[in-house]
């Protein structure tokens, strides 16, 4: 059975005292889970430790927003899945379209990230998305064929549960163009057959709209069929935004 998640990404954003606070407020609201919701928060790397002590005993699940394939050793800057665990997280975000893009990430290294990441217990949600360019020339789900393939390859049918996809359309990620409910359900429907065709367990894989959902807009595109919750950015630094998104996907699920 699919669930409801509500994600906050910080990305590069806060500071402890902002980020504890921010979490102290989702915290109070989210005090159990409520109607088959669940919230999710992605800090810095830093804020890990503190924001997961602000939310325990609450409803709010802590996630990271990368980790690396390797094994605790000489990899000068990077994070493994055991220090994420060891901090708290349950979830880790892969494939955002911005670690993509800027860093230059491809499938073949976001797959290994995927199957580190599922290999050491975490929940991964795996992040899929065209660039403008590639929906105006009528490549989307060629596209996002590719990044699918590419995240769930060599990926058994039971780990493949524990898989959360999150569908960013590039173009409307932090650009004030979100895609309309139609659109989006759309693409989630794509992306539902493709879950299908590729494992048994497609039913329990739950897929996130990413592309700039706020206040406004969350109830229309949470009420679609395929959209099972939101990968949230900017709206998510915002405890009144991220809140009424929680209560909009409260009454969706």
């Amino acid at each position: 059975m699919r669930r409801f998640l509500i994600a906050g990404n910080w990305k590069m954003n806060t500071l402890r005292q902002s980020g504890v606070a921010l979490a102290g407020e989702l915290a109070a609201v989210a005090a159990h889970e409520e109607a088959g919701v669940e919230v999710l928060v992605c800090p810095p790397y830093p804020y890990l430790l503190p924001v997961g002590e602000r939310i325990g005993g609450s409803a709010v699940q802590l996630g990271a927003q990368d980790v690396y394939f390797e094994s605790p050793g000489a990899f000068t800057g990077e994070i493994a899945v055991e220090m994420l665990k060891d901090c708290g997280c349950r979830y880790v975000l892969i494939g955002h379209s911005e670690r993509r893009a800027i860093l230059g990430e491809t499938d073949a290294v976001i797959n290994r990230k995927v199957r580190a990441a599922l290999a050491g217990g975490l929940t991964v949600v795996l992040c899929v998305g065209e660039l403008l360019a590639e929906r105006q020339s009528g490549q989307t789900e060629e596209v996002l064929d590719r990044q699918m393939e590419g995240g769930f390859s060599g990926i058994s049918e039971a780990e493949a549960a524990s898989i959360v996809v999150a569908y960013e359309p590039v173009w409307a990620i932090g650009t004030g163009r979100t895609a309309s409910p139609e659109q989006a359900q759309e693409v989630h429907a794509v992306l539902r057959a493709q879950l299908k065709a590729a494992t048994s367990h497609s039913d329990r894989i739950s897929i996130l709209y990413g592309g700039s959902m706020n206040a406004a807009n969350a109830a229309q595109l949470l009420a679609q069929p395929d959209i099972d919750g939101g990968l949230i950015g900017g709206a998510a630094l915002k405890a009144p935004d991220f809140l009424a998104i929680m209560a909009a996907g409260s009454v969706s699920a």
